[in-house]
């Protein structure tokens, strides 16, 4: 109709969304008990100038290649494959490390934590002991477990990380602390240390384990960090 107003994508979106939460479709059970089901919609995607950010609680499918990557100076690349201001329940990262470099200084959390080496090799450094990993390990820390793991081998290796959030503390986009304080600690471990991996003195602080290392750069994804 000539004059009518346009609706835009993000006005689209968050008008199914306010109506998914308004008017709850009915389901029923197997006991012949009706339920309401939550419509969840697809999320939107903010392009910004290092790659694509989902936003919004909706889900999405984010090919890392297109995901905000970071160069972590010494500590390897991380792909950003959460939506804007991070998930509440777990969190998840994929990192890239060169031979020699660690993905985090040796700690212990309050969370569960897993890890799987998709390519290349690394060593883990867990309860003061060193083992080998190769592709495709799986490696699983219950809470409180102590570790770290370091690049090997002659190239480099691709981790994907996983991790609980209920005692998680984290920053937002806009720098609002969330989570608990007790977290966890880095610990003192000489393997780690010898490894650049370890702090020399326990904290709990991550500016003062990191002191060391440059602040991470945002970029994008760069060719050959991801094996086809």
């Amino acid at each position: 109709m000539v004059g009518e107003a346009v609706e835009t994508p993000v006005e689209r979106h968050s008008r199914t969304l306010a109506h998914a939460a308004s008017v709850p479709p009915q389901t029923t059970c197997a006991a012949g008990r009706s339920y309401a089901v939550a419509v969840v919609s697809e999320a939107l995607f903010e392009k910004v100038d290092y790659g694509n950010v989902p936003t919004g609680a909706g889900w999405y499918v984010l090919n890392a290649r297109d995901a905000v990557w970071f160069d972590k100076k010494g500590r390897g690349f991380e792909a950003a494959l959460e939506c804007r201001g991070h998930f509440d329940q777990v969190g998840v990262s994929l990192y890239v490390l060169q031979p020699g470099e660690p993905m985090a200084m040796y700690h212990w959390e309050t969370d569960q934590e897993d890890f799987l080496l998709i390519s290349g090799e690394a060593l883990l450094i867990v309860e003061g002991e060193e083992r080998p990993l190769r592709r495709w390990d799986f490696v699983h820390c219950p809470p409180r477990t102590k570790h770290t793991i370091v690049g090997t081998g002659d190239g480099a290796c691709v981790i994907f990380a996983v991790g609980s959030r209920e005692h998680h503390t984290y920053r937002d986009a806009d720098g609002a602390l969330h989570g608990k304080a007790d977290w966890g600690a880095y610990a003192v471990d000489e393997s780690a240390i010898a490894h650049r991996a370890g702090v020399r003195d326990e904290t709990t602080d991550a500016g003062t384990a990191y002191a060391g290392f440059a602040e991470a750069e945002p970029i994008r994804y760069q060719d050959g960090l991801l094996v086809d």
